[in-house]
């Protein structure tokens, strides 16, 4: 009798052992669902979300570091002869860091031949920490703009490979005046003063618009906020500083899961006036539908529950939304003095490199194919399938799979935007070049490399 209930409280043992094993199994795949949606029912406060945020964040900056460091050269390289619209000298390159081989070899080498070595230099660039996200500023933004500060994560990029931080502003309606900003950032303090007069009362109220606070995912009032204090929010302006750019950057709200989305930074919103796609890769139509999506579900990571308990601002599109591209519609290219009413060089005025660039530009390099003058864009969209030249692979959180269509960004005035790409990855006009040169498989000379940055510093 005793032996038979020895047997049976070891197969009673067994069994629990056997549920115990089935119930972590099933509690682990429970844990790996991947929901489209964000945890919009905080059980943490404040200091909680806080300090396990700031107890990663030195650890994850490290990371970060370290994987910019080895694919880039990050020193300060500037020009002594060509400066942006605002007087910044232009950054120069290439940066990229070759692995034991030079730009000649690589060149040669086939998309499977980079891809199985893992030498192709211009991967997909994850953020500064992918599995958070969210909208970030450069340093240069927030000394400015206090507000703007996260406590939990600092901007990645130097200073000197991204746009003045009060670029210069020309109109189309006034181009007699020239840069309107003269260095001032635009802002909820000084817009009145600098635009009245200048614009008509719609326009007027756009620009107020454009600079007013809205609530976003990481700097509103809620308790997981990333903003030290609650905060109103962010403006449209503070990514596009003086309606360009400033390098600020965040997560595209399209994708999931997090590790497939992909790093956006700002585009310029000079010429908008000429441009027929908004967003780098959502194909949408007006910049009125722009900038309604904007505030509706892109400033919360595309999640429209997050952006009900945030405090979503629904502008009203006839009125707010009008005024707001009204305003943009008239934000110009920089002057470029070398070229003529077609949008190409003037023979008089531009040097022998320059002229031999454009040569190259219009012909063996093919750029014109989807960079025509004289804005030198197509408004389309186009794939690259970059993805030729490196492997799927996971890389400090992100996933270095396809970008898919891209849209074509207008060249006008591209010295003025560092960094290139749709998420930054190519820091200068010579990285553009060598970037391009791969991709499509040119075989360029150094000679003809030189000469096409040349030339685009001219557009």
């Amino acid at each position: 009798m005793k032996k038979w209930q020895n047997k049976r409280m070891a197969w009673i043992c067994i069994l629990i052992l056997l549920f115990g094993i089935v119930g972590a199994v099933a509690y682990a795949k429970q844990e790996k669902i991947v929901s489209s949606y964000g945890p919009t029912n905080q059980d943490m406060t404040f200091e909680q979300i806080k300090a396990e945020r700031m107890a990663v964040k030195a650890e994850r900056a490290k990371e970060h570091m370290k994987m910019l460091e080895s694919r880039y050269d990050l020193s300060k390289k500037t020009s002594d002869k060509v400066f942006m619209s605002g007087g910044k000298a232009v950054p120069t390159g290439p940066t990229a860091n070759l692995q034991g081989i030079d730009w000649v070899q690589l060149n040669k080498m086939t998309p499977e031949q980079i891809r199985e070595k893992g030498l192709f230099p211009y991967k997909p660039l994850p953020f500064a920490d992918h599995a958070e996200g969210g909208m970030l500023f450069p340093e240069m933004i927030t000394k400015l703009l206090p507000r703007l500060v996260r406590f939990d994560l600092d901007f990645d990029l130097p200073e000197h490979i991204i746009a003045d931080p009060a670029p210069a502003i020309y109109l189309t309606t006034r181009p007699d005046l020239g840069d309107v900003a003269k260095g001032r950032l635009i802002t909820i303090d000084n817009y009145y003063e600098i635009f009245n007069g200048l614009l008509n009362p719609k326009q007027l109220e756009g620009v107020r618009l454009l600079v007013t606070q809205f609530p976003q995912q990481q700097f509103n009032a809620t308790e997981d906020r990333r903003s030290e204090r609650p905060s109103l929010g962010v403006t449209c302006f503070d990514c596009h500083a003086n309606g360009h750019t400033n390098g600020a950057n965040h997560l595209v709200g399209d994708i999931r899961p997090q590790e497939f989305r992909h790093r956006i930074e700002t585009p310029t919103l000079r010429g908008v006036n000429i441009q027929r796609l908004f967003g780098s890769q959502r194909a949408l139509k007006t910049v009125e539908d722009f900038t309604e999506f904007e505030q509706r579900a892109a400033y919360f990571d595309g999640d429209i529950c997050m952006a009900a308990k945030k405090g979503v601002n629904v502008l009203e599109r006839g009125t707010q939304v009008h005024f707001m591209a009204e305003f943009l519609a008239i934000l110009d290219f920089p002057p470029a003095p070398k070229l003529d009413i077609y949008g190409n060089l003037d023979e008089k005025m531009a040097s022998a490199s320059e002229l031999r660039g454009e040569q190259i530009f219009n012909g063996s390099a093919r750029c014109a194919s989807c960079h025509p003058a004289p804005y030198y864009t197509d408004n389309s969209m186009h794939d690259l399938k970059a993805e030729r030249f490196y492997k799927q692979e996971m890389v400090n959180g992100m996933m270095m799979a396809h970008d898919g269509k891209i849209k074509t960004f207008p060249l006008r005035g591209i010295k003025d935007s560092p960094p290139y790409m749709h998420d930054g990855r190519c820091f200068t006009l010579e990285d553009i070049v060598e970037y391009f040169n791969l991709i499509q498989q040119l075989n360029l000379n150094a000679k003809e490399k030189k000469d096409l940055v040349a030339f685009m510093s001219c557009l």
